[in-house]
């Protein structure tokens, strides 16, 4: 299982979550960049629906998966 570490940190002149290596949008305070970031992890733990999906990799070549609904990372939240 995949697991997801939302980081709080200071970004843009307030304050923000990253999660591999993306920011949030900056938040006026830290609590509420916490908030966010307690939000979003939550979010990403709950199922879906099941989908098949199309990317172009890193190659250029387009690929095609099953994205499960019920396949969700673990998730926590770092202050």
């Amino acid at each position: 299982m995949t697991h997801v570490t939302y980081k709080i940190v200071r970004h843009d002149s307030g304050w923000a979550y990253t999660a591999n290596g993306t920011f949030s949008e900056p938040f006026p305070s830290r609590d509420a960049a916490l908030k966010a970031a307690k939000r979003a992890a939550q979010e990403q733990r709950t199922p879906g629906e099941t989908h098949v999906i199309e990317y172009e990799d890193e190659n250029g070549v387009w690929r095609t998966e099953t994205a499960s609904g019920s396949d969700r990372p673990d998730t926590d939240v770092k202050g």
